[in-house]
C-alpha cells in the first residue's frame, strides 16, 4: 500500500467514533445548546403566561414535526459533505401525490401513503444521483430541484386544493392519537429513534461520517461514497415525503404552495443543533435540540405579538451565528 493509501486509511480510523453516548448527547455543541434552550423557556415563561402550559408545549411539538422529520434526514446528508434545499418543494410535491393517489383509489389512504413516501424517496435519489454521478455541487442540483418539484406541483392541479376526504388518513397521520400521543409527535419521536440508531449505532451511519470527515480516506478503506451520499438524500426525501403526509392529513387537503421556505428552519435546526456545515460532525439529539429551539422561538415571539416578518430575520440571524461558530470550532 502507497504511503497517501496508509496516511488516508489512519485519517479514517481516527474519525470520531459515532457509537459513543457522549457523541449522541453532546454532538458538536457541548452543552450550549442545553444552556441556550433552557434560557429561551425562562425568558418566554417571563414574557407571556400562556407560554408555560402544558397544552402549549404540545402545540409546539405538532408545530415543531415536520421540521424535527425533515431535519433528521438532513442531518445525514449534511453530516455527509452535501446540503438538501430542495425538502420544502419535495413536501409539497409528496403531499399532492398522496392526495391525488387517494381520490383516485376511491379513498384508500395506505395506496396515498405509498404514493407520498415514493415520491419523496424518488426526487431524493434523483439529488443524489445527479450529485454523486454527475460531480454536480448539491447546493445547485437541490435549488434547481426546489424549482422543479414546486412547479410540477402547481402543474398537477394549477393552484386549486386537492381535498382529502378520508378519515382514517386524518387519524393515523395528523388529528389521531398512538398510544396516547397526538399522532404527529408519536411519528416524530419514532423517527428520531430510527435516525439516531441508524447515524449512531449503524454502519450505515459510520460510512456517512466518514464520508463528510474525510472523503478521500473514506475511499480507500472501501467505502462506496457515492452510495452513502445518494442514501442519505434518499432518507432526507423519503421523509420530506412523510411531513407531506403529516400536513396534507391535517389540513383535510394539499396544497402545492404550502410549506415555502421550510428549508430556511429545517438547516437553521440542524445547524443550531451542532451539526457542521462542513461534513463529518453531528448528532440526531442536538438536530431535535435545534428544531425544539426554532419551534420555541416561533411560539414565544408569536404569543408576544412579534411579526413573522421579524422573525425570518431573526432566524437568518441565527444560521449566520450557528455556522459562524462551527467554522471557528
Amino acid at each position: 500500500m502507497s504511503q497517501t493509501a496508509q496516511a488516508s486509511t489512519k485519517a479514517g480510523a481516527d474519525l470520531p467514533s459515532t457509537r459513543t453516548l457522549k457523541n449522541l448527547i453532546r454532538g458538536d455543541r457541548p452543552y450550549v445548546l442545553y444552556a441556550a434552550f433552557a434560557v429561551l423557556i425562562v425568558a418566554f415563561s417571563l414574557a407571556s403566561p400562556v407560554f408555560f402550559s402544558s397544552s402549549n408545549f404540545l402545540n409546539i411539538g405538532r408545530q415543531t414535526a415536520l421540521v424535527t422529520i425533515i431535519a433528521v434526514g438532513m442531518t445525514f446528508v449534511i453530516i455527509a459533505g452535501e446540503i438538501d434545499l430542495s425538502v420544502a418543494s419535495t413536501l409539497a410535491l409528496s403531499g399532492m401525490s398522496a392526495a391525488m393517489a387517494i381520490q383516485q383509489s376511491g379513498g384508500n389512504w395506505l395506496i396515498g401513503t405509498v404514493a407520498g413516501l415514493a415520491t419523496g424517496a424518488v426526487v431524493g435519489l434523483v439529488n443524489g444521483l445527479l450529485t454523486t454521478r454527475l460531480s454536480i455541487p448539491s447546493f445547485l442540483v437541490t435549488l434547481g430541484m426546489l424549482g422543479i418539484g414546486r412547479g410540477i406541483a402547481l402543474m398537477l392541479t394549477g393552484t386549486t386544493p386537492v381535498v382529502v376526504n378520508t378519515i382514517a388518513f386524518w387519524d393515523t397521520f395528523g388529528e389521531g392519537a398512538i398510544l396516547g400521543i397526538p399522532a404527529p409527535i408519536f411519528i416524530t419521536l419514532l423517527v428520531l429513534g430510527i435516525g439516531a440508531y441508524l447515524l449512531h449505532f449503524s454502519t450505515f451511519g459510520r460510512k456517512v461520517f466518514a464520508t463528510g470527515g474525510n472523503a478521500t480516506a473514506a475511499r480507500y478503506s472501501g467505502i462506496n461514497t457515492r452510495r452513502a451520499k445518494t442514501v442519505a438524500f434518499v432518507i432526507t426525501g423519503a421523509l420530506a415525503g412523510l411531513a407531506g403526509l403529516i400536513l396534507t392529513a391535517r389540513a383535510h387537503a394539499a396544497r402545492p404552495d404550502i410549506a415555502a421556505g421550510l428549508e430556511l428552519d429545517v438547516i437553521t435546526a440542524v445547524i443550531l443543533g451542532g451539526t457542521s456545515l462542513f461534513g463529518g460532525r453531528g448528532a440526531i439529539l442536538g438536530t431535535l435540540l435545534g428544531s425544539l429551539m426554532i419551534g420555541v422561538l416561533n411560539n414565544g415571539l408569536t404569543l408576544m405579538g412579534v411579526s413573522s416578518q421579524a422573525q425570518l430575520v431573526v432566524k437568518g440571524a441565527i444560521i449566520i451565528a450557528a455556522v459562524a461558530f462551527s467554522r471557528r470550532k
